[in-house]
């Protein structure tokens, strides 16, 4: 719910699509059960789910045309063989349906300028002309608190994480 309240509290102007079978609202807002319920174009696919159902709902985003996907769950290549073997398969899926992917492993991404900050971050990127590209979540974290205290924004921050297929 982090996220989702990133959003909202960042005032991200599109649409929200909070996507989740066991719950009926989210953070006051309506929750779908599948993205077959959602009935309109998605620009971007956040994901935080269990390793284990990533490339099955990487699927379903290739189903209904969404070609941006960023996700934030852990539990892939870092966490052993069977990580490694679904880390290899959620790049396989990506590929298959011409979804770009950032993670996983990731805290995720943020444009000020567009209100956007679809991440589990605690911060508000100003916005400003400086774009952060990190693997590492904690170091975007950390440079966002510093950056906060020395009034700098930035265009983009992205936490690239596993960078299986963007890097």
């Amino acid at each position: 719910s982090r996220i989702l309240e990133n959003l909202h509290k960042g005032q991200f102007s599109g649409e929200l699509y909070p996507v989740n079978p066991k719950h009926n609202s989210i953070n006051n807002r309506k929750c779908y059960a599948s993205i077959d319920e959602i009935g309109k174009i998605v620009g971007l696919a956040v994901i935080a789910t269990p390793a284990a159902t990533i490339p099955n709902i990487l699927r379903q985003c290739g189903d209904h045309g969404i070609k941006n996907a960023v996700v934030i769950s852990a539990g892939f290549a870092e966490s052993g063989t069977t990580g490694k073997k679904l880390e290899r398969e959620l790049l396989e899926v990506a590929k298959q349906y011409g979804i770009h992917v950032v993670g996983p492993n990731s805290l995720g991404i943020m444009r000020p300028a567009a209100n956007l900050n679809a991440t589990f971050s605690k911060n508000q990127a100003r916005p400003g002309k400086l774009a952060l590209v990190s693997q590492s979540g904690a170091i975007c974290t950390a440079i966002l608190d510093w950056a906060e205290a020395k009034h700098i924004g930035f265009s983009t921050v992205v936490s690239i994480g596993e960078a299986t297929d963007v890097g």
